[in-house]
């Protein structure tokens, strides 16, 4: 198995192409969605104080991103705060889909770049980007949002040309969902063309029987010697 990572600026249209792998059954794991799990409020608490928390103690993650969004150190300790709990979430679901007996899958991962700390473990990455203007539109609408705020959200992130440098495949989200899933599409195809999962496969099961040999060997050794006090007895 290989990981895909995913990633792009806001408001780009990530969870489009994510839902269009979800169609075809290949996992997609959320680090988004593993942050909102995580149990690290206390931290946060301690960190930001109680104004990042409504009244029935939730995140509150609109206060919190303006929070960060204004102050690059709060938006770098708010990351030494998640960022290990949230690759640990990651790590595990991973290991799941191993076993599952996925040809690979796909981690969306929106400070990939910004962060560098799953880099290591990618195999292949897919930028989403749109035109500037209409990713500032849907920020806008989507959280409604004023022009200035949503121009320091989208700057407070690596600009999206730089992005699609670093990227193996580059989605052009600013057109139809039609034209989004096409391109999409084509990626799993080219995707699903790679070896490389059988190697890792190969690699695991080496592994595996190089364990159980161990313990056979182990097991033996422990028997001869059970077998041997019992006779000297």
């Amino acid at each position: 198995m290989f990981i895909v990572g995913l990633t792009g600026g806001i408001a780009t249209g990530k969870s489009t192409v994510s839902e269009v792998f979800k169609e075809h059954g290949i996992p997609v794991i959320d680090a988004d969605v593993m942050a909102r799990k995580g149990k690290a409020w206390h931290k946060i608490k301690k960190e930001f104080g109680e104004d990042v928390f409504t009244k029935d103690g939730q995140l509150n993650r609109e206060a919190l991103g303006e929070l960060i969004f204004q102050d690059v150190e709060k938006r770098r300790k708010l990351n030494e705060i998640t960022h290990p709990e949230i690759s640990r979430e990651m790590f595990w679901a991973a290991v799941r889909c191993i076993f599952q007996g996925h040809q690979f899958i796909v981690m969306d991962l929106p400070l990939l770049f910004e962060s560098g700390s799953m880099l290591e473990y990618i195999h292949k990455i897919i930028v989403v980007t749109c035109e500037e203007d209409l990713q500032l539109q849907r920020l806008m609408d989507r959280n409604s949002m004023s022009e200035s705020r949503a121009k320091q959200r989208i700057s407070a992130q690596m600009p999206l040309d730089s992005k699609c440098e670093k990227g193996h495949f580059v989605v052009e989200n600013s057109g139809t969902v039609d034209d989004t899933r096409q391109q999409v599409l084509k990626i799993i195809s080219v995707l699903q063309s790679y070896n490389t999962h059988w190697k890792m496969r190969a690699i695991i099961g080496l592994c595996c029987t190089g364990i159980v040999s161990l313990l056979i060997w182990l097991g033996t050794k422990l028997f001869q010697w059970q077998q041997l006090s019992i006779m000297r007895r």
